[in-house]
Protein backbone atom coordinates (compact mmCIF):
# COMPACT_ATOMS: atom_id res chain seq x y z
CA UNK A 1 0.00 0.00 0.00
CA UNK A 2 1.31 3.45 -0.91
CA UNK A 3 1.28 5.37 2.34
CA UNK A 4 3.70 8.12 1.38
CA UNK A 5 1.43 9.78 -1.23
CA UNK A 6 -1.46 9.69 1.22
CA UNK A 7 0.67 11.19 3.98
CA UNK A 8 1.65 14.00 1.65
CA UNK A 9 -1.92 14.47 0.53
CA UNK A 10 -3.19 14.74 4.09
CA UNK A 11 -0.40 17.20 4.91
CA UNK A 12 -1.63 19.37 2.07
CA UNK A 13 -5.16 18.86 3.36
CA UNK A 14 -4.01 20.11 6.78
CA UNK A 15 -2.61 23.25 5.18
CA UNK A 16 -5.77 23.91 3.16
CA UNK A 17 -8.20 24.65 5.94
CA UNK A 18 -10.86 25.57 3.42
CA UNK A 19 -9.77 25.05 -0.15
CA UNK A 20 -13.14 26.30 -1.31
CA UNK A 21 -16.02 27.25 0.96
CA UNK A 22 -19.72 27.50 0.70
CA UNK A 23 -20.86 31.08 0.82
CA UNK A 24 -21.48 32.72 4.15
CA UNK A 25 -23.72 30.61 6.36
CA UNK A 26 -24.99 31.29 9.84
CA UNK A 27 -22.60 29.92 12.44
CA UNK A 28 -24.76 28.02 14.91
CA UNK A 29 -21.87 25.86 16.13
CA UNK A 30 -20.03 27.28 19.16
CA UNK A 31 -16.89 25.29 18.28
CA UNK A 32 -16.91 26.34 14.61
CA UNK A 33 -13.40 26.82 13.24
CA UNK A 34 -12.47 28.23 9.87
CA UNK A 35 -9.49 29.67 8.04
CA UNK A 36 -9.37 30.70 4.43
CA UNK A 37 -6.09 32.14 3.19
CA UNK A 38 -4.98 32.86 -0.37
CA UNK A 39 -1.84 30.79 0.22
CA UNK A 40 -3.89 27.79 1.35
CA UNK A 41 -5.97 28.02 -1.81
CA UNK A 42 -2.83 28.33 -3.92
CA UNK A 43 -1.28 25.25 -2.28
CA UNK A 44 -4.45 23.27 -2.94
CA UNK A 45 -4.53 24.26 -6.60
CA UNK A 46 -0.92 23.13 -6.99
CA UNK A 47 -1.83 19.69 -5.69
CA UNK A 48 -5.03 19.25 -7.67
CA UNK A 49 -4.86 17.16 -10.81
CA UNK A 50 -6.55 18.15 -14.09
CA UNK A 51 -10.30 17.86 -13.66
CA UNK A 52 -10.22 18.14 -9.86
CA UNK A 53 -11.49 21.71 -9.91
CA UNK A 54 -14.54 20.52 -11.83
CA UNK A 55 -15.27 17.98 -9.10
CA UNK A 56 -14.69 20.68 -6.48
CA UNK A 57 -17.27 22.95 -8.09
CA UNK A 58 -19.71 20.07 -8.38
CA UNK A 59 -19.40 19.34 -4.67
CA UNK A 60 -19.90 23.01 -3.79
CA UNK A 61 -23.04 23.13 -5.92
CA UNK A 62 -24.44 19.96 -4.34
CA UNK A 63 -23.64 21.21 -0.83
CA UNK A 64 -25.53 24.47 -1.34
CA UNK A 65 -28.85 22.60 -1.19
CA UNK A 66 -28.33 21.97 2.54
CA UNK A 67 -28.46 25.72 3.28
CA UNK A 68 -26.21 25.04 6.26
CA UNK A 69 -22.59 24.03 6.68
CA UNK A 70 -21.20 21.07 4.78
CA UNK A 71 -17.80 19.47 5.32
CA UNK A 72 -16.26 16.94 2.97
CA UNK A 73 -12.97 15.09 2.88
CA UNK A 74 -12.39 12.27 0.40
CA UNK A 75 -9.08 10.52 -0.20
CA UNK A 76 -8.24 7.69 -2.58
CA UNK A 77 -6.19 5.69 -0.10
CA UNK A 78 -3.89 3.98 -2.58
CA UNK A 79 -2.85 7.15 -4.43
CA UNK A 80 -3.45 10.10 -2.10
CA UNK A 81 -5.74 11.93 -4.53
CA UNK A 82 -8.10 14.11 -2.56
CA UNK A 83 -10.96 16.53 -2.69
CA UNK A 84 -12.35 18.52 0.22
CA UNK A 85 -14.75 21.21 1.33
CA UNK A 86 -14.30 22.89 4.72
CA UNK A 87 -11.96 20.05 5.78
CA UNK A 88 -10.82 21.63 9.06
CA UNK A 89 -14.11 23.02 10.30
CA UNK A 90 -15.60 21.49 13.45
CA UNK A 91 -18.79 19.44 13.03
CA UNK A 92 -20.84 17.65 15.71
CA UNK A 93 -20.28 13.92 15.28
CA UNK A 94 -23.34 12.45 16.96
CA UNK A 95 -23.15 8.65 16.40
CA UNK A 96 -20.09 8.89 14.15
CA UNK A 97 -18.20 8.86 17.44
CA UNK A 98 -19.24 5.23 17.96
CA UNK A 99 -16.52 4.23 15.50
CA UNK A 100 -13.61 5.54 17.63
CA UNK A 101 -15.34 4.04 20.67
CA UNK A 102 -15.49 0.66 18.92
CA UNK A 103 -11.87 0.92 17.84
CA UNK A 104 -10.82 1.75 21.41
CA UNK A 105 -12.66 -1.28 22.78
CA UNK A 106 -11.10 -3.61 20.21
CA UNK A 107 -7.66 -2.14 20.89
CA UNK A 108 -8.13 -3.33 24.46
CA UNK A 109 -9.41 -6.69 23.27
CA UNK A 110 -6.19 -7.08 21.28
CA UNK A 111 -4.22 -6.17 24.42
CA UNK A 112 -6.04 -8.82 26.46
CA UNK A 113 -7.71 -6.28 28.76
CA UNK A 114 -11.23 -7.04 27.48
CA UNK A 115 -12.64 -10.26 26.02
CA UNK A 116 -15.25 -10.26 23.28
CA UNK A 117 -17.24 -13.01 24.97
CA UNK A 118 -17.16 -11.57 28.49
CA UNK A 119 -20.59 -10.70 29.83
CA UNK A 120 -21.58 -7.18 30.81
CA UNK A 121 -24.67 -6.31 32.80
CA UNK A 122 -26.78 -3.53 31.27
CA UNK A 123 -29.07 -1.98 33.89
CA UNK A 124 -31.93 0.49 33.76
CA UNK A 125 -29.49 3.17 34.87
CA UNK A 126 -27.52 2.61 31.66
CA UNK A 127 -30.49 3.32 29.42
CA UNK A 128 -30.46 6.51 27.38
CA UNK A 129 -33.58 8.68 27.20
CA UNK A 130 -36.78 7.39 25.55
CA UNK A 131 -36.31 9.96 22.78
CA UNK A 132 -32.96 8.42 21.81
CA UNK A 133 -32.44 5.27 19.76
CA UNK A 134 -31.83 2.12 21.81
CA UNK A 135 -33.28 -1.24 20.74
CA UNK A 136 -31.53 -2.82 23.76
CA UNK A 137 -33.63 -0.64 26.09
CA UNK A 138 -36.82 -1.24 24.13
CA UNK A 139 -36.39 -5.04 24.06
CA UNK A 140 -35.16 -5.37 27.64
CA UNK A 141 -36.92 -2.78 29.83
CA UNK A 142 -35.63 -4.42 33.03
CA UNK A 143 -32.03 -4.70 31.87
CA UNK A 144 -30.06 -7.52 30.27
CA UNK A 145 -26.68 -9.25 30.26
CA UNK A 146 -24.84 -9.11 26.94
CA UNK A 147 -21.38 -10.03 25.72
CA UNK A 148 -18.96 -7.38 24.51
CA UNK A 149 -19.38 -8.78 21.01
CA UNK A 150 -23.16 -8.39 21.23
CA UNK A 151 -22.80 -4.83 22.48
CA UNK A 152 -20.48 -4.07 19.55
CA UNK A 153 -23.09 -5.45 17.18
CA UNK A 154 -25.86 -3.34 18.70
CA UNK A 155 -23.66 -0.24 18.62
CA UNK A 156 -22.47 -0.53 15.03
CA UNK A 157 -25.28 -2.43 13.31
CA UNK A 158 -28.14 -0.49 14.91
CA UNK A 159 -26.34 2.58 16.33
CA UNK A 160 -27.69 1.76 19.79
CA UNK A 161 -26.81 4.58 22.21
CA UNK A 162 -27.07 2.46 25.35
CA UNK A 163 -24.57 -0.05 23.92
CA UNK A 164 -22.25 2.82 23.06
CA UNK A 165 -22.29 4.21 26.60
CA UNK A 166 -21.74 0.80 28.20
CA UNK A 167 -18.80 0.04 25.90
CA UNK A 168 -17.21 3.44 26.42
CA UNK A 169 -17.45 2.97 30.18
CA UNK A 170 -15.95 -0.52 29.88
CA UNK A 171 -13.03 0.89 27.87
CA UNK A 172 -12.28 3.54 30.49
CA UNK A 173 -14.55 6.44 29.51
CA UNK A 174 -14.01 9.35 27.12
CA UNK A 175 -10.43 9.71 28.37
CA UNK A 176 -9.56 6.25 27.05
CA UNK A 177 -11.07 7.01 23.64
CA UNK A 178 -9.16 10.29 23.49
CA UNK A 179 -5.94 8.53 24.47
CA UNK A 180 -6.39 6.05 21.61
CA UNK A 181 -7.02 8.87 19.15
CA UNK A 182 -3.88 10.60 20.41
CA UNK A 183 -1.96 7.36 19.87
CA UNK A 184 -3.13 7.50 16.25
CA UNK A 185 -2.06 11.19 16.11
CA UNK A 186 -5.64 12.25 15.41
CA UNK A 187 -6.01 15.56 17.23
CA UNK A 188 -9.16 17.06 15.69
CA UNK A 189 -11.66 14.47 16.91
CA UNK A 190 -12.97 15.11 20.40
CA UNK A 191 -15.00 12.64 22.50
CA UNK A 192 -16.20 14.15 25.77
CA UNK A 193 -19.81 13.19 26.45
CA UNK A 194 -21.91 10.03 26.61
CA UNK A 195 -25.09 9.45 24.62
CA UNK A 196 -27.07 9.75 27.85
CA UNK A 197 -25.57 13.18 28.52
CA UNK A 198 -26.30 14.28 24.96
CA UNK A 199 -29.93 13.29 25.45
CA UNK A 200 -30.16 15.50 28.52
CA UNK A 201 -28.60 18.57 26.89
CA UNK A 202 -28.51 18.87 23.09
CA UNK A 203 -26.02 21.74 23.17
CA UNK A 204 -23.40 19.23 24.35
CA UNK A 205 -23.31 17.62 20.91
CA UNK A 206 -21.03 20.42 19.71
CA UNK A 207 -18.47 19.28 22.29
CA UNK A 208 -18.18 15.88 20.56
CA UNK A 209 -16.80 17.21 17.32
CA UNK A 210 -14.56 16.21 14.44
CA UNK A 211 -13.15 17.76 11.32
CA UNK A 212 -13.74 15.95 8.03
CA UNK A 213 -9.96 15.64 7.74
CA UNK A 214 -9.71 13.90 11.12
CA UNK A 215 -12.53 11.52 10.20
CA UNK A 216 -10.64 10.49 7.07
CA UNK A 217 -7.48 9.98 9.13
CA UNK A 218 -9.46 7.65 11.41
CA UNK A 219 -10.74 5.71 8.40
CA UNK A 220 -7.21 5.49 7.07
CA UNK A 221 -6.03 4.12 10.44
CA UNK A 222 -8.75 1.47 10.31
CA UNK A 223 -7.90 0.55 6.71
CA UNK A 224 -4.20 0.23 7.53
CA UNK A 225 -4.81 -1.58 10.87
CA UNK A 226 -3.01 1.06 12.90
CA UNK A 227 -3.22 -0.14 16.49
CA UNK A 228 -5.60 -2.97 15.63
CA UNK A 229 -5.19 -6.65 14.86
CA UNK A 230 -6.41 -8.12 11.59
CA UNK A 231 -9.18 -9.89 13.50
CA UNK A 232 -10.40 -6.67 15.09
CA UNK A 233 -10.21 -4.80 11.80
CA UNK A 234 -12.23 -7.52 10.08
CA UNK A 235 -14.92 -7.42 12.77
CA UNK A 236 -15.25 -3.64 12.56
CA UNK A 237 -15.43 -3.58 8.76
CA UNK A 238 -17.98 -6.41 8.77
CA UNK A 239 -20.27 -4.63 11.21
CA UNK A 240 -19.88 -1.30 9.43
CA UNK A 241 -20.69 -2.92 6.08
CA UNK A 242 -23.79 -4.60 7.49
CA UNK A 243 -24.94 -1.48 9.36
CA UNK A 244 -28.58 -0.61 8.67
CA UNK A 245 -28.89 3.16 9.36
CA UNK A 246 -28.16 5.66 6.60
CA UNK A 247 -29.07 3.59 3.55
CA UNK A 248 -29.78 6.83 1.64
CA UNK A 249 -26.52 8.56 2.54
CA UNK A 250 -23.11 7.36 1.30
CA UNK A 251 -24.69 4.22 -0.17
CA UNK A 252 -27.75 5.98 -1.55
CA UNK A 253 -26.70 6.55 -5.16
CA UNK A 254 -23.78 4.14 -5.51
CA UNK A 255 -24.15 1.11 -7.79
CA UNK A 256 -25.93 -1.87 -6.28
CA UNK A 257 -23.52 -4.21 -4.53
CA UNK A 258 -20.93 -1.53 -3.74
CA UNK A 259 -19.13 -2.39 -0.51
CA UNK A 260 -19.48 0.51 1.93
CA UNK A 261 -18.20 0.17 5.50
CA UNK A 262 -19.64 3.25 7.20
CA UNK A 263 -20.92 4.94 10.35
CA UNK A 264 -23.67 7.52 10.39
CA UNK A 265 -24.53 10.24 12.87
CA UNK A 266 -27.81 12.12 13.25
CA UNK A 267 -29.11 14.75 15.64
CA UNK A 268 -32.62 15.85 16.41
CA UNK A 269 -34.22 18.87 14.78
CA UNK A 270 -34.75 21.96 16.94
CA UNK A 271 -36.67 25.00 15.70
CA UNK A 272 -36.46 23.64 12.17
CA UNK A 273 -32.66 23.26 12.21
CA UNK A 274 -30.85 19.91 12.26
CA UNK A 275 -27.40 20.07 13.82
CA UNK A 276 -25.97 16.89 12.35
CA UNK A 277 -26.61 14.60 9.40
CA UNK A 278 -23.37 12.68 8.86
CA UNK A 279 -21.85 9.63 7.23
CA UNK A 280 -18.23 8.50 7.05
CA UNK A 281 -16.89 5.33 5.51
CA UNK A 282 -14.57 3.30 3.34
CA UNK A 283 -15.90 2.56 -0.14
CA UNK A 284 -14.41 -0.16 -2.33
CA UNK A 285 -14.25 1.18 -5.87
CA UNK A 286 -15.60 -0.97 -8.67
CA UNK A 287 -12.59 -0.73 -10.96
CA UNK A 288 -10.36 -2.29 -8.33
CA UNK A 289 -12.83 -5.08 -7.63
CA UNK A 290 -12.99 -5.90 -11.33
CA UNK A 291 -9.20 -6.27 -11.54
CA UNK A 292 -8.91 -8.49 -8.49
CA UNK A 293 -8.34 -8.04 -4.77
CA UNK A 294 -4.65 -7.29 -5.21
CA UNK A 295 -5.52 -4.08 -7.07
CA UNK A 296 -8.60 -2.97 -5.17
CA UNK A 297 -8.83 0.74 -4.54
CA UNK A 298 -10.50 2.26 -1.54
CA UNK A 299 -12.09 5.63 -0.97
CA UNK A 300 -12.11 7.08 2.55
CA UNK A 301 -14.85 9.68 2.66
CA UNK A 302 -16.40 11.81 5.39
CA UNK A 303 -19.41 14.07 4.82
CA UNK A 304 -20.92 16.24 7.55
CA UNK A 305 -24.07 18.34 7.09
CA UNK A 306 -24.58 20.71 10.00
CA UNK A 307 -26.98 23.42 11.15
CA UNK A 308 -29.26 22.80 8.19
CA UNK A 309 -32.90 23.91 7.84
CA UNK A 310 -33.40 21.52 4.90
CA UNK A 311 -35.54 18.40 5.27
CA UNK A 312 -34.09 14.91 5.78
CA UNK A 313 -34.47 13.96 2.13
CA UNK A 314 -32.43 16.97 1.05
CA UNK A 315 -29.75 16.52 3.72
CA UNK A 316 -29.28 12.84 2.97
CA UNK A 317 -29.42 13.64 -0.74
CA UNK A 318 -26.47 16.00 -0.37
CA UNK A 319 -24.40 13.18 1.15
CA UNK A 320 -25.48 10.69 -1.51
CA UNK A 321 -24.83 13.07 -4.40
CA UNK A 322 -21.38 14.07 -3.16
CA UNK A 323 -20.45 10.41 -2.70
CA UNK A 324 -21.66 9.62 -6.22
CA UNK A 325 -19.75 12.54 -7.72
CA UNK A 326 -16.52 11.33 -6.12
CA UNK A 327 -17.28 7.75 -7.16
CA UNK A 328 -17.82 8.81 -10.77
CA UNK A 329 -14.51 10.67 -10.75
CA UNK A 330 -12.31 7.98 -9.21
CA UNK A 331 -13.88 4.70 -10.30
CA UNK A 332 -13.13 5.29 -13.97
Amino acid sequence: MKTAPLTYALLILSLTAACSRTRATQNLNPSFKATDTPQAKADDKQYQKPGDQELQKQIEQIASAARGRVGVAAVLLETGELVSLNPQDHFPMQSVYKLPIGMTVLRQVDAGKIKLEQKVRVTKNDFISPAQHSPIRDKNPNGVELSVRELMEWMLLESDGTASDVLMRLAGGPEAVQAYLSELKINDMIVLNTEKELGQDQTLQYRNWATPEAAVLLLRALHERQGLSETSQSLLLKLMTESTPGAKRLKGLLPAGTVVAHKTGTSGTVNGVTAATNDIGIVTLSNGAAKGAAEERHLAIAIFVSDSPADAVTREGVIAKVARAVWDKWSR
